[in-house]
Formats: C-alpha cells, sequence, structure tokens
C-alpha cells in the first residue's frame, strides 16, 4: 500500500486530443496546460495507457479495480464509435471490454451527443451508407444536454460526445474504442484518421429494443437533488451521486471488495478517516482503499460529488 494510508489524494493523467477544449485547464488550475488542447483528466485509473498519481508517483501495482474515471472536455465532436463487450475484446483484443456512463457537468447551448440508433435502422443500411462515406449522422439519435443528465453506454452502443461539452465518464478500465465515422474531417495534410470499420460492424448493436431510451438508463437533473442518487450498477461500476447538505456530516461506505473513489463536482468537502484528514474541492479526486471501514464526509457550504464503488 502507498504509505500504509487509505486515503489517496490523486493527480490525473492528462490527455491531449484534437477536439480537446481549454475548460479542463482553467478548472485544475494547472499552468503546465497552457497551450495543450487537454480533452481528457484521467482521475482515477490504474490502466497502463495512463495511470493517476499520488504524490507524484503512479499508483502502485497492489492497487487493483475495475474501473476508471475521466473528466472530458470537447471543443469539436468526437468520432462516432463503438466500444466491444467483454467476450469480443477478450478475443479480439486481450482487454476487457468498455461499458461507460457519463455525467453531464457542463454544455453550450443547443450541444449534446449522439447515442443510439434511429428506430429502423438496419445493419444493412448503415453498413452500404458507412462504406459509401455519406453523412452518417442521418442514423443517430441525437440528444441535447442539460447539466445534471445522465447516461448509460453499454458496449455495442453507436455514439459520439458533441462539441461545447463537459463530463465525468466512468467506464470500465479498457481503452478499446473502434471508430466508425469521423465526421468526414481531414487534417492539414489532407489526411483522415484511421477508421475500424469491420470490427465496429461485428459490435454494433442494431436490435431496436436494445437503441430504446430505456436501455441507456437516461436520467436528468442529478445534479439538483438534494439527497443521494443511485444512477447505475455494473458488475465492475456503482455510480451514486451524492450531495452534502451544509453543516451535515455524511457516513460512507462500500460493501464491494474493491477500492472506492470521491469524483468533486461542486464544492468542498472534508473526507476523515482515523487520523487521516484530506480537503477536497470541485474536479478533484481521492481514491479510498479498504471501503468497508466507514469515511467521514462534511461540507460547511455544501458540495456534490460522485461515489465509485
Amino acid at each position: 500500500m502507498v504509505n500504509s494510508k487509505t486515503l489517496l489524494k490523486l493527480s490525473p493523467y492528462y490527455v491531449e486530443k484534437v477536439w480537446g477544449g481549454n475548460k479542463l485547464k482553467s478548472l485544475k488550475a494547472d499552468d503546465s496546460l497552457a497551450g495543450k488542447p487537454i480533452g481528457e483528466a484521467w482521475e482515477v485509473s490504474i490502466h497502463p495507457d495512463g495511470p493517476s498519481m499520488h504524490n507524484n508517483i503512479p499508483l502502485p501495482n497492489d492497487i487493483c479495480f475495475p474501473y476508471l474515471v475521466k473528466f472530458i472536455d470537447t471543443s469539436d465532436n468526437l468520432s462516432v464509435q463503438v466500444h466491444p463487450d467483454d467476450d469480443y475484446a477478450g478475443i479480439h483484443e486481450n482487454s476487457s471490454g468498455k461499458t461507460e456512463c457519463w455525467l453531464i457537468l457542463d454544455c453550450a447551448p443547443g450541444e449534446g451527443i449522439y447515442l443510439g440508433m434511429k428506430d429502423g435502422v438496419t445493419k444493412e443500411t448503415f453498413e452500404e451508407g458507412l462504406r459509401a462515406g455519406s453523412d452518417m449522422q442521418k442514423f443517430l439519435k441525437f440528444r441535447e444536454l442539460k447539466r445534471g443528465d445522465f447516461f448509460y453506454v453499454p458496449a455495442g452502443s453507436i455514439h459520439a460526445i458533441g462539441k461545447g461539452v463537459t463530463l465525468c465518464e466512468i467506464q470500465q478500465s479498457s481503452g478499446i474504442t473502434y471508430r466508425v465515422w469521423d465526421w468526414n474531417r481531414i487534417d492539414d495534410q489532407g489526411n483522415s484518421r484511421d477508421l475500424h470499420i469491420d470490427k465496429a460492424m461485428d459490435v454494433l448493436n442494431f436490435d431496436p429494443k436494445f437503441n430504446q431510451d430505456k436501455n441507456f438508463k437516461i436520467q436528468t437533473g442529478l445534479l439538483q437533488f438534494d439527497e443521494t442518487i443511485r444512477a447505475v450498477e455494473h458488475p465492475q461500476f456503482i455510480v451514486d451521486v451524492v450531495n452534502v447538505s451544509p453543516g451535515k456530516d455524511i457516513v460512507l461506505s462500500s460493501k464491494e471488495n474493491r477500492p472506492s473513489s470521491i469524483i468533486m463536482v461542486e464544492g468542498n468537502i472534508t473526507v476523515s478517516r482515523d487520523d487521516e484528514t484530506f480537503e477536497l474541492s470541485a474536479y478533484q479526486s481521492m481514491l479510498v482503499l479498504n471501503p468497508e471501514h466507514r469515511i467521514t464526509i462534511s461540507s460547511i457550504e455544501g458540495a456534490k460529488y460522485l461515489w465509485v464503488s
């Protein structure tokens, strides 16, 4: 373990993206990010592509958990993409699959996400359009966003995060993404990004029931409630949206046999356990080892955070 401590305040692994924005740089107040298009901050991660840090050291190998938590900020549309499930990824990528979920933290007016196939879209019509270089957004459901919206994105879902969006993503600890379509974009040299059409067509789910809204567990206003909301349960991550009322303590624990995480969204909290006490503010994160042992969270002015277990 890390210096025998059980509450680990983390710093993220930052990822530059062509579609990255400026908001994370401002929210993190990190001067080292100046001039960089930061698209993702991997807040809680043991993934080898981007482990998060404790005291400027990557989390050690003896700390294991099956999820990954990111903040994402966009200045342009992400590619239209799909992730494989565990079975397909295990066979073809030697990896776990990737199911994820999103809590929307901010969004420019009128912007949103693409999630799910429109009614009547078949594998045949979709692939025909894709291989013909058609504008593929005509097949996709667009959903305008508001702060506090929540979406569950199971493996096999067609999806793309639009521009002007800031969100928190909780996902299986996997980096497997199949790029389906990239808006026919080209770079300064006239090159387009690689697509993964064959694998994408293997894993895309065109079942009308799968593409219904209820399968995406869509919820609204999760940051407006003055209580704890269970947003989603997945075998590898459980997400609660927690409100801390001003001056009132919350005692937390988890029955899951893995570390839990606190992901701050709004306000400031004090986290205490035995002789360990830490302050966390918005857009900071903490890993809680031995989460079955209770911790106490308090806030003078109130706060909101995610409890991922």
